[in-house]
């Protein structure tokens, strides 16, 4: 098994260890272009639970910053604030499961 195959699949595990981090160097460290495009593309998917968890915020925290905080508000944004942890932890489930197919297929 070559090394390169191995940086590759490990910028995608990475999601478990050091998801930004590792992809990051590895794409300025290594000359291999297809170890930086798998590096570049493991980050692009590291960042998608990032904004998803930084949109939740947002929508959990619109009541409080817009000054909406009435009591049907609260029906309401309580409402938005689970779907939006529901998505939020849906699209990081489908993130990590795509990074270790991802990892897999490139060692193979």
């Amino acid at each position: 098994m070559s090394t390169n195959k191995v940086l590759s699949a490990l910028c995608y595990f990475s999601v478990f260890f050091a998801p930004f981090i590792l992809p990051i160097v590895v794409y300025f460290v290594v000359e291999d272009l297809e170890v930086k495009r798998h590096a570049k593309r493991s980050l692009v998917s590291h960042l998608i639970p990032a904004v998803t968890i930084l949109l939740f915020i947002a929508l959990a925290a619109s009541p409080v910053l817009f000054g909406h905080w009435g009591e049907e508000s609260l029906l309401f944004g309580g409402g938005l604030v689970w779907l939006g942890f529901l998505v939020a932890g849906a699209v990081n489930l489908v993130v990590i499961v795509w990074n270790v197919i991802k990892g897999i297929q490139v060692l193979k």
